[in-house]
């Protein structure tokens, strides 16, 4: 691992969108896959955990619950673990975390105890790697940053597909303690993906140029300043809504089928579609989101997504038979991958690489309270009327309500003066240029013949760092 280094992302950065950055994107890959589905694949053995242990279905229901609650809730602890120690050291860690409590769950002799060590220190472990991959993935990519996004998102179906077959073979050989074992040995993989991470090196400078450096502040451990930024406020709000009802079709859609007379496994044929049909969307949304028209106006089409996706539950409401479901569940597949390839790329888009990873903790922790509340608020409707069409109803009109906050909060909120300096650094930057206007042809002469010497002296690489404040977030 070498020397701890903290990932400030310094502005003479440049991102190399390519070369060791295609490892960190396969890292991400992995780390994501892992982080989404792990909580859906353990609920395979679910059934085993109740016939051992004696409990209700809810009970062991609570494992996958604390685990997403860790995986969004502990975000601010994330970013300041990041800030503090960097990415590379903290997603080792967390590699360590998330294998030892799936291992010490296998040893386990009551419920408490596995949402402990399954819940609380795997969930805590898939956190410290979720969010600095993502910092790590925004830092190496800048023009294909949509693209690389859509991949990297693109391991959550991937793995979920792969992951609930594999929970049920290791279930029926080896039982849930086997299960358990084997499953906490495959996430020490995180450690390997959080090898890759490596951190971009600052550009080299002379000791003259050192010592502003060194008198420069400590950067802050959780920067609050983002909340002063209207884009990143608004984007918070409507993320929020929109996670009260994105995982509620999902989690009721096989339920959906059983209660209109469907086999079980008709039923979770649907789950099957719809990750197939996410697999594709995901990538394929990151490229028409990385084109030089739409990339500018990424924020509306990530409304557009979540528009498309409450829609599709307001006419899934209405589904009859498994056909009306299966047409509801590609509609989903491709709406559900969108918004997951398109959220984290917007952010990145509006806060920028140095407040990222603040800001991923921040909005992960009022997301977290969202995704408390959504899954179990209709289940609820769900008990009280007995009917899903309800459901369905009330978690369209939540993601609809989100994405309208989102288009029109920053259509009429965001305002934009590109004639003033928004900055003092832009300000004096202009004052600069002012003056090298009154520049006679002899200072002129000597300015180019630094140039040519600097350029000799610091020939621009593929995934070295260039400082060039024209290429900077």
């Amino acid at each position: 691992m070498g020397a701890v280094v903290a990932d400030d992302g310094p502005s003479g950065v440049k991102a190399p969108d390519g070369g060791w950055g295609w490892a960190v994107l396969f890292g991400c890959f992995i780390i994501t896959g892992f982080s989404y589905a792990f909580p859906k694949a353990v609920s395979v053995f679910f059934k085993e955990l109740i016939r051992e242990f004696g409990i209700g279905y809810s009970d062991t229901a609570w494992i996958s619950s604390i685990l997403l609650a860790m995986l969004y809730g502990t975000g601010p602890l994330c970013s300041v673990c990041v800030n503090r120690f960097g990415c590379r050291p903290v997603m080792l860690v967390g590699g360590l975390f998330a294998s030892m409590g799936m291992v010490i769950a296998s040893f386990c002799t009551s419920i408490v105890q596995i949402y402990l060590t399954a819940g609380v220190i795997t969930g805590l472990g898939l956190a410290l790697n979720f969010q600095p991959s993502l910092i790590m993935l925004n830092r190496y990519f800048d023009k294909r940053r949509p693209l690389a996004n859509g991949l990297s998102a693109a391991g959550s179906p991937v793995f979920l597909c792969a992951l609930s077959p594999l929970g049920q073979i290791l279930q029926h050989e080896y039982g849930w303690r086997g299960g358990f074992l084997i499953l906490g040995g495959m996430l020490l993989n995180c450690c390997v993906c959080g090898a890759l991470m490596r951190p971009l090196e600052p550009p080299k400078t002379s000791e003259a140029t050192k010592e502003p450096a060194e008198k420069k502040a400590k950067k802050k451990l959780l920067d609050f300043s983002v909340f002063k930024d209207g884009g990143f406020v608004i984007y918070t709000l409507a993320a929020s809504i929109m996670v009260l009802g994105l995982f509620v079709p999902p989690v009721f859609v096989v339920s959906y089928a059983k209660d209109l007379g469907y086999q079980d496994t008709k039923a979770a044929f649907l789950l099957t579609i719809l990750g197939f049909i996410d697999i594709f969307a995901r990538p394929i949304c990151g490229m028409v989101a990385g084109l030089k028209w739409v990339r500018p106006r990424c924020v509306y089409l990530f409304s557009f997504a979540m528009i498309f996706n409450g829609f599709t539950d307001l006419m899934g409401s209405m589904s009859v038979d498994y056909a009306g479901l299966v047409v509801f569940c590609i509609f989903f597949g491709i709406s559900y991958g969108m918004v997951g390839a398109l959220q984290f790329e917007v952010l990145m888009a509006i806060v920028g690489t140095q407040k990222f990873s603040s800001a991923i903790g921040l909005v992960l922790l009022a997301e977290a309270m969202a995704v408390l509340i959504g899954p179990p608020s209709a289940g609820k409707l769900l008990d009280a009327t007995g009917r899903y069409m309800f459901v369905f109803i009330i978690a369209g009109i939540e993601v609809t309500t989100s994405a309208l906050v989102l288009a029109l909060g920053n259509f009429f909120c965001i305002k934009k003066k590109p004639e003033e300096p928004h900055t003092k650094d832009e300000a004096a930057e202009r004052e600069e240029l002012n003056k090298s206007e009154d520049k006679t042809p002899e200072d002129a002469k000597v300015d180019s013949i630094e140039v040519e010497q600097f350029l000799k002296d610091e020939p621009e690489k593929n995934g070295e760092v260039v400082t060039n404040p024209e290429t900077c977030v």
